[in-house]
């Protein structure tokens, strides 16, 4: 019986890697499930439940970050608080039109939210840019954080 869930655990690790990048996709906690396969699958021997603990708030500040770095790039842009309250609004309405408005609604909420608030053109494209890249920075951090989970449950493993 262990032997299925360490090639479920894997299964979903990787799965978890993979999707990680993507927007609204929990692929940090979808790798966790996979390291928590893994871990029941030899009794919790190697990755017990202080591990556990530690992976699982990686786990978390990595889904955390997707909800939060768009907000944060279009306040480094430059944007205003109706910028970021922008960013954050078009991010809730973006989840309907999938991935598509998943990347564009926090661009286009964060846009059009500090225009209304000051017409200026200039101002507001670097409020968009700013959510852009940092809604690409969360992508990275992202998947960082997931590897280095992955990364500590193979070393309890191999080490």
């Amino acid at each position: 019986m262990s032997i299925v869930w360490l090639v479920a655990g894997v299964a979903l690790i990787v799965v978890g890697v993979v999707s990680t990048p993507l927007p609204a996709v929990p692929g940090a906690a979808i790798a966790f499930l996979g390291v928590v396969l893994i871990g029941w699958a030899d009794d919790f021997t190697r990755i017990g439940p202080s591990m556990l603990l530690g992976l699982g708030a990686l786990a978390l500040v990595a889904s955390l970050i997707d909800n939060v770095t768009g907000a944060l790039g279009a306040r480094y842009g430059g944007a205003s608080r109706w910028g970021v309250v922008g960013a954050l609004v078009g991010a809730l309405a973006g989840l309907p039109f999938g991935l598509p408005g998943v990347i564009l609604g926090p661009l286009v909420g964060a846009v059009v939210l500090e225009f209304v608030k000051n017409p200026d053109v200039a101002r507001a494209s670097r409020a968009g840019a700013g959510t852009l890249l940092g809604f690409l920075a969360g992508a990275v951090l992202k998947s960082a954080l997931t590897l280095l989970m992955v990364g500590v449950a193979c070393l309890a493993y191999f080490f």
